[in-house]
């Protein structure tokens, strides 16, 4: 009973599903076929002449001067020489974040071992030719032919080709980058004989008469089929765990999923479950339909986001339609009027620029093959036969006329030259930085330079929107998936080298709790991007700026701080180990901060680095110099102390002294009170006297 429920239930979402694609294709079938239309024109050789424009040139010279091509190139190469890149910030605003460099060396190394510069420079080109280009995020087996039960994943990053036909978000989505998005379907074709041998299905047996289905599933050659994203609201039972320090934690039904022991674990050490809460999550749910059913239900994806990454050359909301263009589109039409000039004009020179003689065929009869190899053999003269007049005598007579070379009109020429000037306006002039001569300013380099980028900004602006939602899918994937503990993966600097990174180690904080490192589960970042600089000359303005600014001081270590920056920023064939070495210059002289694997590289060399021998004479003398201050203040301090010790005798004698003086003082007086009490005082000569 439940499988015939689960049946119907998947019947149910198939009908949705179509009815739903259905509703999106015929409000973005215009838009996205001229999106189509856009790409080829400007790829495709003959493209241009596609539709009743061709039909009308049927049987004539039909060429094409594909300017168009040219400019999206241009702006393609300003992309590639100027990568957008992904960082991951604090929320609160604090300056470093170790937990967010984890997570910037995981996106890249994720981005290198999927060749993920594939997917991006794809989906710039479709949204610069057409309008509108997109790519995926995947999360894959790190080695899915490894013969270990290993399943951990890892993020691959997957180009989506012809995403203006194959990929489409829910109408009611109004945010560029679809955040906002509940439905999503990308489409993707293989042949009927891949389609059998990955879902042992026939094709042949799909209806194809779907109900208000407007677009062919499948093809002759070409089979369809969808990836359906469905944004769901999903309840989940937390489980709370009280600790026998008082502390609680929440657990996940996923948590217990993934470790069966996590109960046993929890009750060893004492933990007890105090309450449940049920909250909401948002969770995506994938499917792979056909035409005819569901194929694959591939339940809950990793992360919370759709992982479609759209991209926008140029995009607009009228009349409640999104509609997008790229870089082709308003230039399609004076494109056709200078191919159809310049065919004309082509035809026009094709035919003969020689006056030719109009002969009579009597004039020429017998000498066919002399006039006819007269371009070949070029003779000195050419016979003709004369004619005979009324009275049958000969009359000598020349050709009775020539023909013209045709005529330029005017109105070409004068149109030729607007068409010219039109694209020019449209497409941006090039030529304007070709014309830079040696005497020019470096300033008036950068400002021709800057007029010329203006016309990409738009381009890398968008690009830039749809690496910032790349990052935010990419880390609500890694919460979930890179989560085990002990996992040891790599990491890429911001320079390309590589380092692993260990995730979710144990280790205890200052009052002893126990915390993890590098635990993604609980990383929450904003997510910036950073578009490189538009241009090479801009590149250069800084090395202008610090050489200009070397010219205004005169304090040395100033000097030395601006010369190492403008060599650290120089660009050249061969010189990337100059600019390391006045990196590693200004790291040690504390103006540049280092990167991790830079100090623990800079704190090694220190420890590791020898002396030479002038420096172990000068630490020699210095400490010599120490030991004699040393004897010298201890000399000094005994020279003191003696001083001391013999103030304190000669306090000691001058105290016995005093005694001494004392008790002969108290003799005296004990004896003049005697000799008072007899009546008797002595005199001054020592007599005794009597008291009277």
């Amino acid at each position: 009973m439940k499988s015939l429920d689960n049946t119907q239930n998947l019947t149910n979402i198939h009908a949705d599903a179509l009815a739903e694609f259905d509703r999106i294709q015929g409000a973005l079938r215009d838009e996205r076929r001229q999106c189509l239309e856009d790409r080829r024109f400007y790829s495709i050789a003959g493209a241009q002449w596609e539709g009743n424009l061709g039909e009308q040139f049927e049987n004539k010279p039909k060429f094409e001067v594909n300017k168009i091509h040219l400019a999206v190139i241009r702006i393609i190469n300003e992309y590639r020489n100027n990568r957008v890149t992904v960082d991951f910030v604090s929320k609160d605003g604090s300056d470093h974040s170790e937990l967010a460099d984890v997570c910037d060396g995981l996106y890249r190394s994720d981005e290198q071992d999927s060749v993920a510069n594939e997917a991006y420079d794809n989906a710039f080109e479709e949204a610069v030719g057409g309008g509108f280009g997109a790519w995926r995020l995947r999360a894959c087996l790190e080695d899915e032919y490894s013969d270990d039960d290993d399943e951990k994943q890892r993020i691959k990053f997957e180009p989506i080709f012809d995403a203006d036909s194959c990929v489409f978000f829910d109408l009611n989505a109004k945010r560029q980058d679809k955040s906002d998005a509940n439905h999503c379907f990308v489409l993707d074709s293989m042949t009927p004989e891949a389609y059998k041998a990955k879902y042992d299905d026939d094709p042949a047996s799909w209806p194809k008469d779907i109900d208000h289905a407007e677009f062919d599933w499948y093809a002759p050659d070409l089979v369809y089929v969808a990836e359906y994203y469905k944004v769901e609201t999903v309840k989940e039972k937390i489980r709370v765990f009280r600790h026998l320090d008082g502390q609680e934690e929440k657990y996940t039904e996923h948590d217990f999923n993934n470790d069966e022991s996590l109960e046993e674990t929890l009750a060893s050490i004492g933990s007890k479950e105090s309450r449940q809460e049920t909250v909401k999550r948002r969770k995506v749910h994938k499917y792979i339909l056909s035409g005819g059913k569901v194929l694959e239900d591939n339940g809950f994806i990793a992360g919370k986001h759709i992982p479609i990454v759209p991209i926008y050359g140029k995009r607009w909301f009228i009349d409640g339609i999104e509609r997008c263009m790229g870089h082709v589109r308003l230039c399609k039409d004076v494109q056709r009027l200078k191919n159809m000039q310049l065919s004309k004009l082509g035809e026009i020179s094709a035919l003969s620029s020689i006056e030719k003689p109009i002969l009579t065929p009597k004039q020429v009869a017998g000498h066919q093959m002399m006039w006819a190899d007269d371009n070949l053999k070029d003779y000195p003269y050419l016979l003709v036969n004369p004619i005979i007049g009324p009275d049958g005598g000969e009359v000598l007579s020349g050709p009775i006329g020539y023909t013209k070379s045709p005529a330029i009109p005017p109105a070409m020429a004068a149109l030729l030259q607007l068409t010219e000037t039109d694209m020019a306006e449209i497409l941006g002039d090039p030529r304007q930085g070709e014309k830079i001569v040696s005497n020019i300013s470096g300033k008036a380099v950068e400002m021709i330079q800057n007029k010329l980028d203006m016309q990409t900004f738009i381009y890398m602006s968008n690009f830039g929107k749809g690496m910032q939602r790349c990052g935010e899918i990419w880390l609500s994937m890694a919460r979930e998936l890179y989560v085990e503990e002990g996992r040891k993966m790599k990491s890429v600097s911001p320079d390309g080298k590589t380092d692993s990174v260990e995730l979710v180690i144990p280790m205890a904080n200052e009052s002893g709790e126990t915390e993890y490192k590098n635990d993604l589960s609980a990383a929450s970042f904003n997510v910036a991007v950073d578009i490189g600089p538009s241009s090479s000359s801009k590149k250069a303005a800084t090395v202008r700026a610090l050489t200009g600014m070397m010219a205004v001081t005169q304090d040395p270590e100033t000097m030395a701080v601006l010369s190492s920056m403008a060599l650290m920023n120089l660009e050249g064939e061969g010189i990337s180990d100059v600019r390391d070495f006045f990196r590693k210059r200004l790291i040690k002289m504390g103006v540049v901060q280092p990167t991790k694997a830079e100090m623990e590289a800079l704190t090694a060399e220190m420890q590791n680095q020898s002396e030479d021998p002038n420096s172990i004479y000068l630490k020699a003398a210095s400490e010599e110099a120490v030991a004699n201050a040393a004897r010298a203040r201890a000399s000094t301090i005994k020279t003191i102390a003696d001083a001391e010790l013999s103030r304190a005798k000669t306090a000691e004698t001058l105290a016995k002294t005093t005694e001494t003086q004392q008790n002969v003082v108290k003799s005296s007086v004990e004896s003049a009170q005697n000799e008072i009490l007899r009546g008797i005082r002595p005199s001054d000569n020592g007599e005794e006297l009597a008291w009277q």
